[in-house]
């Protein structure tokens, strides 16, 4: 049988990949399934899309790569228009010496090439990537663009709508804004940041507590992006000499994301803050919090009491939010009234009557809970205390019959107690209202696929004397981060809680009248059995859990 030499079994036979008889099979097969050939060998096993992508860029003189292995840009993707993706089976991938670097199947498609170049602005670079990596990324990357709506601000309406005309979906600002939010949401990234330099415009999020750059941006951008999730917010877009806030509701891929957007006018520019919650999610569990057994069981025990004050405290970001909403999912929400005033809603709870602060109109924590004592509230959840009013409230109810949640902004637990003092709150009324204090932290978990282990010795640990060491260990075996596409190279995947619990017993409350130091106090706790936030982590260190660098990074 004579071959075409410009055909493709001609390339694959000339490299030394198949065979002039297996190419001759694959073409019978071929015409009586009326399929591509490189697809029928494929499916034959006589070769792979590697092998076929790699002959097709060669001899096209172009690149090959596999699209598993690249790290896309986001700004790349939104330099074409949707649309193109499947009609040209085309995907921009980056930027190189100004030009577009686009993977294609086809990369002699001189026809195609010139409309991408039309249709982006920019000089076109192919490269060839595997056909299923091609059509798998094309898929993805449209998704993120069309499965994306916005939705009513309204806490009981879900209902989606559109936002956007078809013809202004295509524009690269709106591609770009529903890309990064796509892909932040894709990433399990709390927040977003937009901003501007001298010569770019960075984009980072915040995934597992930590910032991590995801693209630069061409400066150009900055304005139509900025101004694009502005209008997105409800937010003024002329206005770019004063802080704003703003937020809106988004529908994306099935998942309910509020974001609140905050600008900042910077040196080189307006940048932007983006808050992610996903109303979609599920309410985490105690045990899924990683508390230790006998802290989980003081701290349900303090849960089951009729009426007293539960603090959770800790720095921002540090789940104090998630760990209250987890307290509140183990209460019975039919035969208790269960009311939270909050700054923001950031779960939504069925069978709880939730409360958003206002301050323009007058609505604070301070007046919120003075409202909610008057509709006959069982138990309270104060988001956050933040000044003496709130914090006065909060002990007065929980002396009246209600079991009040709240949260603050202390360092450990003993502190939590010194600061109500500072803030006005007589010790007395502290000591007789407060049921426990819980402090905590977020540390990464290491990333199960590729973390290291290595073995230490007692000696070498002179910064741990306080490690949890066996009577008779004088070495131990840890884990430290490697890095791996699964966990993006971090070492980590996902976060786990370090804490520590003041349970307020007798001794406790009588060193609270008499206004003893918060060293006292934790010296006091620790004597009766108190697992310290430093302790609580090496014990996770120790577990294999997290590492002891992550442990250094969150705990003094």
């Amino acid at each position: 049988m004579k071959f075409n030499k410009n055909l493709l079994g001609t390339w694959l036979i000339r490299e030394g990949i198949i065979t002039e008889n297996q190419l001759a099979e694959a073409m019978v097969v071929q015409r009586k399934e009326k399929n591509f050939l490189g697809k029928t060998l494929v499916r034959l096993g006589y070769c792979t899309e590697d092998d076929i992508a790699g002959v097709i860029a060669k001899r096209s003189g172009v690149d090959f790569i596999s699209l598993e292995e690249t790290v896309i840009d986001s700004a790349a993707v939104a330099a074409l228009p949707v649309e193109a993706y499947k009609r040209y089976r085309v995907l921009p991938i980056g930027f190189s010496d100004n030009k577009l670097v686009v993977a294609m199947q086809h990369p002699n498609n001189i026809m195609a090439i010139d409309d991408l170049r039309i249709l982006s602005g920019f000089d076109i670079k192919v490269v060839v990537a595997p056909d299923s990596e091609l059509e798998a990324m094309i898929e993805k990357y449209s998704r993120a663009n069309m499965d994306f709506g916005q939705v009513k601000d309204d806490l009981q309406d879900d209902e989606n709508i559109t936002i956007e005309t078809e013809e202004q979906t295509t524009r690269p600002a709106v591609q770009l804004a529903n890309m990064i939010i796509a892909q932040a949401v894709g990433a399990k990234a709390s927040d977003v940041h937009i901003e501007l330099y001298e010569n770019n415009l960075r984009v980072r999020f915040r995934i597992d507590g930590v910032l991590h750059n995801v693209m630069h941006l061409p400066r150009a951008m900055h304005g139509s992006l900025i101004s694009r999730i502005k209008i997105m917010a409800n937010m003024n877009i002329a206005e770019r000499r004063i802080p704003q806030d703003g937020r809106m509701s988004l529908k994306i891929e099935g998942q309910t994301i509020d974001v609140r957007v905050a600008s900042l006018p910077a040196s080189y520019g307006e940048r932007l803050t983006l808050r992610l919650l996903n109303r979609s999610s599920n309410i985490i569990t105690l045990e899924e919090l990683g508390v230790s057994p006998g802290v989980l069981d003081k701290y349900r025990e303090a849960i089951r009491r009729p009426y007293g004050c539960i603090l959770v405290t800790g720095p921002t970001g540090s789940g104090k939010s998630t760990t209250l909403y987890a307290g509140l999912a183990t209460l019975d929400k039919n035969a208790k009234n269960i009311i939270t005033v909050e700054d923001p809603v950031e779960y939504r709870m069925d069978g709880i009557n939730q409360v958003q602060i206002n301050p323009r109109a007058g609505l604070t924590f301070a007046t919120g809970l003075r409202s909610i004592l008057r509709s006959d509230p069982d138990i309270i959840m104060v988001g956050e205390i933040r000044d003496q009013e709130t914090a006065k409230l909060a002990i007065e109810s929980a002396l009246t019959g209600h079991l009040v949640f709240s949260s603050l902004h202390t360092n450990d637990a003993p502190g939590s107690i010194t600061r109500l003092t500072e803030m006005g709150i007589e010790p007395f009324l502290t000591a007789s209202s407060l049921l426990c204090v819980l402090a905590q932290r977020l540390a990464r978990v290491l990333c199960p696929h590729c973390k290291e282990s290595y073995t230490i010795s007692r000696d070498k640990m002179p910064d741990f004397p306080d490690f949890p060491f066996d009577e008779n260990e004088t070495e131990v075996g840890l884990y430290r981060p490697a890095g791996c596409m699964r966990c993006s190279n971090t070492g980590y995947r996902g976060r786990t809680g370090i804490y520590e619990l003041l349970f307020v017993s007798e001794r406790i409350h009588d060193m609270i009248l008499e206004r003893k130091s918060s060293r006292e106090i934790r010296n006091a706790a620790i004597s009766e059995g108190m697992v310290t936030l430093r302790r609580d982590g090496l014990m996770k260190v120790k577990q294999g859990i997290t590492s002891l660098e992550e442990l250094v990074r969150v705990v003094v």
